[in-house]
């Protein structure tokens, strides 16, 4: 979950303490935020950010904490895309004015996110290979900071998912179109990340799996892309959906995404994670031993409470080792 506590995207005390404090409560994989690849791929100015090989001494200091305390570092290697340049949601959330120092957010298409915001740059072919490379040096980057895994967002409307969905993306070239052609820029960016990382190395991918909206993306879409996902290395799909279409009428409710991520794992036979309104331990047992996904993601109830792997632990009569310190608390 983005933070929005990053100065020109470094990390900071805060983010320390906060995925530390997940880590020491027992989750097996701690995954840092909607990470930039560059600036204007920010959604607010305090986003965190992997374009600079300054960013590298902070990040690298909170996956030391992390595999000390067993956890695996992952992190979110993003760019914002149209939805660029809006303020924090604590003030607004809204997009910044010219005046106030906003940047020009970049698309597939000159099409704006929703009323109020910019008209994006419709990238050249040209400046998409720019980002594509950007989203390699980040990848580099993190590797030298310790990250033992890597997730690519392509999901909730940033600049990857507007070039997948027909809703967002009117291009006439070798990225519009045709489904084949829209899927273009994801998996070129996912095939470099593969190639920047290990072999050893897990590579994700988040999607979402529908815009919820008529003539968008859709599961079926998602099928496809997820085929050709795993021809490209990638090992995991993480399946959310929503965020492209601001009139989209989302039919939420607890595990509404999990139908998702079933069909996926079945149709495309890649693993994957399911995620939204996942809260309970019972409710996330059922899912990895039903086989409808291969990981649950835990977002909003992990800020509740960071040490919900220990109270699920407990409920479902498991073991999940304690640090030491807290030890004295165990029984």
């Amino acid at each position: 979950m983005c933070q929005y506590s990053s100065i020109w995207g470094a990390a900071s005390d805060w983010h320390l303490v906060h995925l530390g404090s997940r880590a020491v409560g027992g989750a097996g994989l701690v995954m840092v935020e909607a990470t930039a690849v560059e600036p204007r791929g920010r959604i607010s100015p305090q986003d965190m950010g992997l374009w600079d090989d300054k960013h590298i001494e902070g990040l690298a200091s909170i996956t030391g904490f992390l595999h000390d305390q067993g956890a695996i570092s992952g992190i979110q290697l993003a760019h914002a895309g149209r939805k660029a340049c809006t303020r924090r949601p604590w003030d607004g959330g809204q997009p910044i004015k010219r005046d106030e120092g906003a940047w020009q957010p970049v698309g597939p298409s000159a099409i704006p996110f929703s009323e109020g915001y910019q008209v994006p740059h419709e990238l050249s072919e040209s400046e998409i290979a720019d980002i594509v490379e950007e989203f390699r040096k980040a990848t580099h980057r993190a590797c030298v900071a310790g990250f033992k895994l890597i997730e690519v967002h392509a999901a909730h409307g940033y600049l990857l998912h507007s070039f997948l969905s027909p809703l967002s993306n009117k291009r006439t070239d070798k990225y519009g179109g045709s489904l084949e052609n829209r899927m273009r820029l994801p998996l070129q960016v996912a095939t470099v990340v593969r190639k920047e990382i290990p072999d050893h190395m897990p590579l994700f991918m988040r999607i979402s799996a529908s815009d919820w909206a008529e003539g968008g993306w859709d599961l079926d879409q998602s099928v496809s892309l997820a085929k050709k996902l795993s021809r490209a290395g990638v090992d995991l799909v993480d399946c959310s959906s929503g965020g492209l279409a601001a009139h989209a009428k989302i039919e939420a409710g607890p595990g509404y995404q999990v139908p998702f991520a079933d069909t996926v794992k079945r149709e495309a036979a890649i693993k994957t994670a399911a995620v939204g309104m996942i809260t309970s331990p019972k409710q996330a047992d059922e899912i990895i031993k039903s086989g409808k996904a291969d990981l649950v993601f835990l977002a909003r109830e992990l800020l509740r409470d960071p040490y919900w792997p220990m109270h699920a632990a407990k409920e479902l009569d498991c073991k999940v080792e304690w640090p030491q310190q807290y030890s004295r608390a165990q029984t």
